[in-house]
Order: structure tokens, then sequence, then C-alpha cells
């Protein structure tokens, strides 16, 4: 297996794109891609590398990995139209919902599948890859497709079951991330500092507590009061959080995902 093909070139499409010519897994001759506004997909195509495609039919006939990216409503009507194709090819979805036992129902008889949900920083090979342990991949795909996908970031097997609140925070989580990351440097801005500083600023705290807190294996609590002077002004601004009610508001955050 080598090539792949991308039926659907959104915003996450486009980072697994990028993340995996970054990654150098594959080059963007054997990446693949069809959607429906073609001009817009010849312009990424251009901008990112990887080949574009006419049609369905074209990827799927040339694709060794054929990947689902369209809307979650427009994966039934792909399939169904691409039902003979499809046969006895190897397919991953990363369409939320579409997980092993609802692609059944549509499958043609032969099709190998596996469903996993990617984040956006795999643009940058930096993202998680959240993959349902059902799936009827051949060792040799899902060698492939490991391979592949997990030079992009964090590649996490699980149940079925547990992919709902692991997306809410491998896949929403970024959005809610970027929203912390907004606010921070909106307050640095109101202080003095200039928006690239700030932003410089919040980013690189968050990297750099995150790597502290997976290298140690601490727990983030612990982390929090190693820089909690008594009296000091960190303990004032953890104070302020907990006021305005910032757990609670992550935790609301993660329910409304489900």
């Amino acid at each position: 297996m080598r090539t792949i093909g991308f039926i659907g070139m959104g915003n996450m499409a486009q980072a697994l794109a990028v993340g995996m010519i970054k990654g150098g897994k594959i080059i963007g001759e054997e990446i693949l891609a069809f959607a429906p506004h073609q001009e817009r997909l010849h312009e990424n195509a251009k901008r990112i590398g990887f080949r574009a495609c006419a049609s369905e039919e074209e990827v799927i006939e040339n694709a060794d990995l054929v990947v689902l990216a369209c809307k979650p409503y427009q994966i039934a009507g792909v399939i169904g139209e691409n039902r003979q194709a499809l046969q006895n090819k190897a397919i991953l979805s990363i369409a939320y919902g579409w997980d092993f036992e609802k692609a059944q129902e549509y499958l043609p008889d032969g099709a190998h599948y596996q469903y996993m949900i990617p984040n956006t920083p795999v643009s940058v090979c930096s993202g998680i890859l959240l993959v349902e342990e059902k799936n009827s991949f051949s060792e040799e795909q899902a060698a492939f497709a490991e391979e592949l996908f997990g030079s992009l970031g964090k590649y996490m097997k699980l149940p079925t079951p547990s992919i709902g609140a692991a997306n809410a925070l491998a896949g929403c989580g970024p959005a809610f991330i970027a929203m912390v990351i907004e606010a921070l440097g909106d307050a640095a801005v109101k202080h003095g500092l200039t928006r690239e500083q700030a932003y410089a600023l919040a980013s690189g705290v968050m990297e750099g507590t995150a790597k502290l807190q997976q290298e140690s294996g601490m727990h983030p609590g612990i982390l929090k009061d190693q820089v909690c002077s008594p009296g000091g002004v960190t303990i004032k601004g953890v104070a302020a959080l907990e006021e305005n009610g910032m757990r609670n508001a992550f935790m609301k955050a993660v329910d409304a995902t489900f």
C-alpha cells in the first residue's frame, strides 16, 4: 500500500495532508483528493502539494486507502454511489459518528473499514488520532494506517464507547484551548503587550506546561500548587478563575459535545 485518496478536502483533510507531507512518510504525489468545488480544490492542491482529482471514482480507482472526509450526512450517499468500486477497498472514515457498526449498514461486501477521529494539530505532526479498536482492516492495511497516521501525533486506539468522551477532549479541545490562548492574549494586550508578544507567551506557556505534565506525570493540581506562593499573585489569579467558574465552564463545554 502506498497511495491515499481523500473524498472531501475540507479543513481536517487539508490538515492531514499537510502533516503527512511534513512528516515525510508519503509525498504529495501519493495523496489524491476530490471535492465538488474544483477551483478551490486545485488552489489547495497547488498550495499543499497533493493531486487534485475530477471525480470520486478517480480517487477510489487510484488510491490504496480511501479516506471518507466529507460531511457525516454525505457519507451514505458517497458509499451508495460507489458501492461496486469500493468492494475490497481499504476505507478509513474521519466523519464523526460513522463508527464500525454504523458503517456496516452501508458498506459493500468485502470492504475493509476503520473509523478514526483526528484533530487539527495533525498539520504540525502534534495531533491526536482517536482510532476505533473495532475494524475490518487486514494486518497490512492496519500497519500502513498506523505508520502513516501515527507520524502525525498520538495514535490512540480506543473501544467504541470511549470515542465520544475522547473526542470531546481531543477533537473539540483545540477550539477550547485556542479560546484560552486568545483570552490570555487579550488580557496581556490590555496591560500593554503587543498582540504578537501576547500570543507567543500564551502559546508558549500552554506548550511548556503541557510538556512538563506529560514528561513528569505529575497531577496538574500539583503543578499549579508549585507556582502558587502564599499570598502571591498567582494564587490571587487562581482564586479569580475559581470565582468566575472556570472549571465548571470547561466541564459544561465537554458535556455539551454529547
